[in-house]
This record gives structure tokens, sequence and C-alpha cells, in this order.
């Protein structure tokens, strides 16, 4: 490969200048320029904050663990995973130092914002089961209303005569829905409601809604997925802001 030259294609080199023309032409420059100004700013925030350094013996730890998850425990076994990965032990050592320093920097970053960002997104968090029953009259709907909590039919069982939507053949299980994505008036009945409780009839547009609420899932900052979940979104909320600080020129 010349010395100036980005990679080879059949023996042809490419510059980067003319691998940069390739990716503007095919409208990725955009993601190619934005990726190496996100590591560029990590590495910079890593540089400059010494307490990130990640533990040495933390580092040795994931190491083995890594090791016995993927049965590379024997020194030839992991020698040839090397190389058909195209790492050294050296290369392969500093990745997991990197990915630690950059988990502590992420819970820098975050955890100091954490409870705000879930307190401003709870509503959208909490997730509620609906069952449904929807008719075109609303005297109709009162009327099947009164059926279901004077036991003379199940709920079930009207939604499959009555209902005019495709889910009465699922009873009208509508599935989980997003708390603060809920019409208004159907969610503030929600939130005065415990489960197995009819709520309306709604009118919604030309139609007429009764509701039965399933089950209520609270979100909680104990469910380990979600609380990953937020870390991350405030983590590239606060990496772009970086970005948009950054004054870019593209000298090519």
């Amino acid at each position: 490969m010349q010395a100036n030259s980005f990679l080879t294609v059949d023996t042809k080199p490419i510059t980067f200048e003319e691998a940069l023309k390739y990716l503007e032409s095919s409208e990725e420059i955009g993601n190619f320029v934005g990726e190496v100004l996100r590591q560029y700013i990590l590495e910079q925030e890593l540089s400059s904050r010494e307490k990130l350094i990640a533990n040495s013996a933390f580092v040795e730890q994931a190491v083995i663990n890594f090791r016995l998850e993927q049965n590379l425990t024997e020194a030839k076994a992991f020698e040839q995973w090397l190389t058909s990965n195209g790492l050294s032990y050296e290369s392969f050592h500093q990745k997991f130092q990197k990915g630690f320093q950059l988990e502590r920097l992420r819970d820098e970053i975050t955890l100091p914002k954490l409870q705000e960002v879930f307190i401003e997104k709870k509503i959208f968090l909490d997730r509620v089961v609906l069952s449904r029953l929807i008719v075109n009259n609303q005297e109709l709907a009162e009327e099947l209303k009164i059926q279901i909590e004077e036991g003379e039919a199940s709920f079930e069982q009207l939604v499959r005569e009555y209902s005019t939507t495709e889910d009465k053949i699922f009873n009208g299980m509508m599935g989980l829905l997003s708390r603060g994505q809920l019409p208004d008036e159907l969610r503030a009945a929600i939130d005065s409601a415990n489960p197995g409780d009819l709520i309306g009839p709604i009118n919604n547009e030309e139609n007429w809604c009764l509701f039965r609420l399933e089950h209520i899932i609270g979100a909680s900052l104990n469910d380990e997925e979600l609380k990953e979940t937020l870390k991350n979104e405030i983590f590239e909320q606060w990496l772009a802001q970086k970005i948009q600080e950054k004054e870019v020129q593209l000298a090519v």
C-alpha cells in the first residue's frame, strides 16, 4: 500500500481524499464526520479526567470473565481468536480498559441528572393494559356498561358481540400502552381507577368507547433496563451538545 493511500482495491490505491469524496457522493460523509467528532470528544474527556483511570484489577477480572464466557481459557484458542479479530493482547486489554473508563464517564455525566429526567418522562414510561368495547351509539354503550356492572353479561361476551373493532377476537385486549400517550380524558380516568374497573363510555369522534383497566405497570428506577436506557439517552444528549458546540471545518 502506498504511503498516501487510504486503502487498496485490486492493487489500486485509494487516497483518503478520494475516500471522502465517495462518502460525500453517497451522503454518508455526515455519519463519518459525526463518528470522528464523537470519538474525538470522548478521547478529550477521558484524557482530561484523571480520576476516570480504570482500576487494573477490574479490567483483568473483566478479561477473565470474557474468556470464560467465550470458552477462550486455553492460551492457543485465545491467541487464534485475537488473530481472527485483528487484535493483539495489548489492544484487546486496552479495549476493556477504555470500556471501563467510558462507563465511569457516562455515570459521572448521567447520574446527577437521572432522577430529574425520570420524573420528567415518567408519565410516558408508565404503562397500562386496557381492553376496549367500541360501538357507534352512546345509549348502547351505556346499556352495555350497566349489563356488565349488574352481572348480566361479561365484558368479553359483549365485546365479541357488539364491538366494531378487529381486536374483538382478542376480547378487546389492546396490550401495553404508554400512559402519557393516552387521550387526556382517558388518562385522567385511569389515574383514579383500579385494575378491573370499567371506564367510560368516552366519546372518540363517531364512536363511544368503554374500557376496562387490566393492569398498571408503573415505571421505576429499580428497573435496571429502564435505568440504562435513560442513562444512555442523557449521555447521548450531552455528547450531541458537545459536538454542536465545536467549530468544525472539513479540509479536503
